[in-house]
């Protein structure tokens, strides 16, 4: 059986009405939620090349590319989820 940390007292997730424990997780889980948040982050690097912008900025000089950065972000966190669940 999971461990599972009551979550009621962490800032970060105060107004988050969905989940109120978290599993904790093994080393192997944490190392696999940092590399997927790196390919990510490396993925959106590569958008900002293509688009030439400014990786600092967050914006985009198009809507495709606006659009591609929200659907990595959306996989990321989708990803995380089911390793976190």
């Amino acid at each position: 059986m999971s461990e599972y940390v009551e979550a009621t007292g962490w800032q970060r997730i105060r107004n988050n009405a969905m989940r109120h424990s978290y599993r904790l997780l093994t080393e192997d889980e944490k190392a696999l939620v940092v590399r997927l948040k790196d390919v990510g982050g490396e993925f959106i690097a590569l958008l900002h090349q293509a688009g030439g912008t400014d990786p600092e900025d967050e914006r985009f000089d198009s809507r495709e590319l606006s659009i591609a950065h929200t659907k990595i972000e959306e996989a990321v966190m989708w990803a995380v989820r089911h390793v976190t669940r």
